[in-house]
């Protein structure tokens, strides 16, 4: 899954500062996209939306008993035998961390990448570094900028497969790339 941005249209709105806006907005976009990924939450899967309900719910008649004080001993605690001490499992993968699809988008320039990054980057800060690392080289001999993930998930969590993302993460971002243009032409002049 990738999108190519055209930094021909880009040049001509910018006119001497092409590299600047360009390098501005990629990064923006970069943001946006690593930032709107969805991270893994085994709570979120519906395998386990059975096991989070029975949870929520005996969590909730515990709380219900606490209201009653004719339930609570002195130290303001349930009495023996009242409270429920029963929970489902969450499952997961053993060793299961989420990130991966948020930690493989790869910056390039001219062509896609191939293949996959390894990182697993639950919060994307390693990924958004090492994104403007690339976006930082630049220039405007450069035709086109790839923002890539190739986990094979990928296109799946961009229609909706996600309740993080209903609506995808690129079409949602690309959808305000003409703003954030015409913001970062705007702000040249300040």
């Amino acid at each position: 899954m990738s999108f190519e941005l055209d930094l021909r249209a880009f040049i001509e709105k910018a006119k001497g500062n092409a590299d600047e806006v360009v390098k501005n907005v990629g990064i923006g976009i970069l943001t946006k996209i690593i930032y709107r990924s969805p991270v893994g939450n085994p709570d979120l899967w519906a395998v386990n939306s059975i096991a989070k309900q029975y949870n929520e719910e005996v969590f909730r008649y515990n709380a219900e008993l606490r209201k009653n004080p004719e339930n609570l001993t002195k130290a303001g605690r349930l009495r023996p035998g009242l409270k429920v001490n029963d929970s489902m499992d969450i499952k997961a993968p053993e060793g299961y961390v989420g990130g991966r699809f948020r930690g493989n988008w790869q910056v390039t320039f001219g062509v896609p990448a191939s293949g996959e990054t390894g990182r697993i980057d639950p919060n994307g800060g390693d990924t958004l570094a090492a994104g403007i690392a690339v976006i930082a080289a630049y220039n405007s001999s450069i035709n086109s900028i790839w923002i890539t993930n190739n986990v094979p998930y990928a296109i799946p969590l961009e229609y909706g497969h996600s309740s993080q993302a209903p609506r995808g993460v690129v079409r949602v971002t690309m959808a305000d790339a003409p703003q954030d243009i015409n913001r970062a032409v705007q702000e040249l002049d300040r």
